[in-house]
């Protein structure tokens, strides 16, 4: 059975517009965020500003219809978790403006990159200058102005090609891009905004940007080992986004956490509408638990059991326990 409960909250501010980024850090005692240069780019059409806004601004995939075109550059700054922003360049897809960025405004676009995000739209009727702009932006852009960026190729629509023909399809543009991106090291994801696979990327690309990382998987480690827990994982509390997580028993299905991120953020959503916060929520069957739950400023908790003799309880008051063992690392980069 499924149990949740939703608390009033008419004063919570919808999107991502209202996470600031701004303020007195030092007076609070509080390191500064950590501000990382994130390009978004393709040609037009290929999906760029629908992801971002199904990711960053609680947009539903049918809702993305209705976005314009974006026209050069948008920029914005979005909080994730306590201690990182997002310095995001949304860049127009159309011909006249990729012209621009590799010539007249290539030092500033390229300069001080920590990721290239490359969106490429799986049926695009023109592969070839698909490659072509991707070349120009490696070489003329990030190869001399930021050659240290990590770079990540999307190839993304892919709920339009077959299930059968896929897999083959994104290994032979996995292999094509590798090859014409050397000697830089990229990665490659399929997506679409229908299914898993966008938070899938966009949850391993975000991973590599937290600072403190690597202390939240040993937390995490600790934690699960301390209570007996199959899994544990951290979720960014907007995005949904998983942050860090630690299994101690193998599961078959590979893309479970981006399922579940997808499925609570529509939840969270319907909450939104209604005016109310949601908090936690618990699904039971015969053969496991799952515990969902509000457990930091910026993050939720999910607890895993198949340990039938755990009650309720007993997980929900180890949660409330180890709250202030993250706190820490949750509200600076440097605990």
């Amino acid at each position: 059975f499924q149990h949740y409960y939703i608390t009033n909250n008419l004063s919570m501010k919808k999107g991502t517009n209202g996470r600031k980024v701004s303020g007195n850090y030092a007076s609070h005692g509080r390191a500064r965020p950590d501000k990382k240069k994130v390009l978004l780019m393709g040609r037009s059409e290929a999906g760029k500003t629908s992801m971002r806004s199904i990711i960053f601004a609680n947009y539903i995939a049918r809702d993305t219809r209705r976005l314009g075109a974006t026209m050069d550059v948008e920029q914005s700054n979005v909080r994730f978790l306590n201690n990182l922003v997002l310095n995001l360049w949304d860049c127009g897809g159309q011909d006249a403006f990729m012209e621009t960025f590799f010539t007249s405004q290539k030092d500033v676009l390229f300069s001080n990159v920590e990721v290239l995000i490359f969106v490429f739209d799986v049926q695009s009727s023109d592969v070839q200058k698909d490659i072509e702009k991707y070349q120009s932006c490696i070489e003329t852009g990030i190869m001399k102005y930021s050659p240290d960026a990590m770079i990540f190729c999307l190839v993304h629509k892919m709920d339009l090609i077959p299930k059968a023909q896929r897999e083959m399809l994104f290994s032979k543009r996995k292999e094509e891009l590798e090859h014409l991106s050397k000697p830089l090291k990229i990665s490659c994801y399929a997506t679409s905004i229908w299914d898993e696979t966008l938070y899938n990327a966009w949850s391993k690309i975000m991973s590599l940007l937290i600072p403190n990382v690597g202390q939240l998987k040993l937390k995490l480690k600790k934690f699960a080992d301390h209570i007996n827990a199959d899994e544990v994982l951290l979720f960014e509390k907007a995005t949904f986004l998983v942050v860090a997580h630690h299994m101690r028993k193998e599961h078959n299905d590979a893309n479970r956490f981006e399922k579940i991120s997808n499925i609570i953020k529509q939840f969270k959503l319907s909450c939104n509408k209604m005016q109310s916060f949601f908090r936690s929520i618990e699904v039971r069957n015969s053969s496991f638990a799952a515990y969902i739950e509000l457990f930091t400023a910026n993050m939720y908790i999910m607890v895993v059991m198949s340990d039938p003799q755990v009650c309720s309880a007993a997980v929900q008051l180890n949660i409330n326990n180890a709250k202030r063992y993250f706190k820490d690392t949750d509200q600076s980069g440097t605990q």
